[in-house]
């Protein structure tokens, strides 16, 4: 199949098909005239992306993983790279997660400080 019913059948953009292909993710056959040529490997290895992708894992991480992830939902089979793969992101998510939670705090008592001068100023009037 072309690129583009590889997009239709998969959710993923032309654009990260071709990106996918340059990192190496994608491999797909060439037509004797040059064309893209996709099976159902590449339906199934652009599918285990876009979920690997959803999560928030960057390329790097990814190439790493989908040699071990096996169908559209995250199956894993034993990979000996996949544990430290997984555990860096889970300590990337963790700081992020930590960093939100100071974020929204500021945010919140920003907001509550606007608040209570509201009410005080209503108060006085």
């Amino acid at each position: 199949m072309r690129i583009g019913e590889l997009a239709r059948r998969t959710g993923v953009s032309e654009r990260m098909l071709r990106y996918y292909e340059h990192e190496g993710l994608l491999n797909p056959k060439r037509t004797d005239s040059g064309y893209r040529d996709y099976g159902p490997e590449e339906v199934d290895a652009a599918h285990r992306i876009r979920v690997l992708s959803a999560a928030g894992l960057k390329i790097r991480s990814i190439r790493l993983l989908l040699p071990c992830v096996l169908g559209i939902k995250p199956v894993f089979h034993p990979c000996a790279q996949a544990r430290a793969a997984l555990q860096h992101e889970v300590e990337k998510l963790d700081v992020k997660l930590r960093d939100l939670g100071e974020s929204r705090r500021v945010v919140a008592s920003l907001l509550n400080a606007i608040n209570v001068n509201e009410a005080l100023q209503l108060d006085v009037r």
